[in-house]
């Protein structure tokens, strides 16, 4: 990993670049090449969405956190495990498209098991109803994966656990987060589980869109499956 910090218009145009039309390949392409620079990148960005997640997980969780087993969708390199670990969490299992941003999070050493899978297209490779905790940070807006995984996400999580989700709050992803807070509360009217709490951040990360500046606003939702 290069050991100079990019400049915020570098990440910024990176950024971008991720986030035209393009297919699943494509991207996962895409977050093969930027996994050495991933995480430098990010903290250029002040993207404090792993933080705030764990965060909020922490304050809900009241089981025995070092049994607890959790799921990391869309892990990436590892941020959030690490994030969690810091709270007391110490059993992970990743998911991520990229076999690259899966390799550093195999060195991290904070999973103890990690699988790829694309996300939207194939189903999540691990067992119904064995996860304490679900986690999706990041995968959630236009662009990257549908809202329908949230299903997925639910059908993976033990009765009594938790699922959080995140995602951004700014004017390209205003459409997304309506159909994903409108699917929320569909399957929270179906009795699969119930909303613990909706967390809306301003400062989620630094704006790199042309129409916005300083930073963009973003939510983090915790749901707690109901017992069947």
């Amino acid at each position: 990993m290069s050991a100079v910090t990019n400049s915020f218009e570098n990440v910024k145009a990176v950024i971008l670049s991720c986030h035209k039309d393009s297919s699943s390949r494509e991207k996962v392409n895409f977050y093969n090449s930027w996994a050495e620079n991933y995480d430098q990148d990010v903290a250029v960005l002040d993207y404090r969405a792993p933080s705030l997640a764990a965060k909020n997980i922490s304050s809900h969780f009241v089981g025995d956190r070092e049994a607890a087993v959790v799921l990391d969708v869309a892990c990436g390199t590892g941020l959030v495990a690490k994030q969690l670990k810091s709270y007391g969490f110490a059993h992970f299992v990743g998911i991520d498209g990229s076999e690259a941003m899966l390799e550093l999070a195999r060195e991290s050493g904070f999973y103890q098991d990690l699988k790829q899978c694309l996300l939207g297209e194939d189903h999540l490779p691990v067992q119904c109803g064995l996860f304490d905790v679900v986690v999706i940070v990041g995968a959630l807006s236009v662009g990257q994966v549908p809202v329908d995984v949230v299903k997925e996400l639910c059908k993976c999580t033990k009765p009594g656990g938790y699922v959080c989700m995140t995602t951004r709050g700014n004017r390209d992803n205003v459409e997304y987060k309506a159909a994903l807070e409108c699917e929320l509360k569909q399957m929270e009217e179906e009795g699969l589980w119930t909303c613990v709490e909706v967390a809306e951040v301003e400062d989620w990360e630094r704006a790199v869109s042309e129409q916005e500046d300083g930073y963009i606003s973003g939510a983090v939702y915790i749901y707690k499956k109901l017992q069947l």
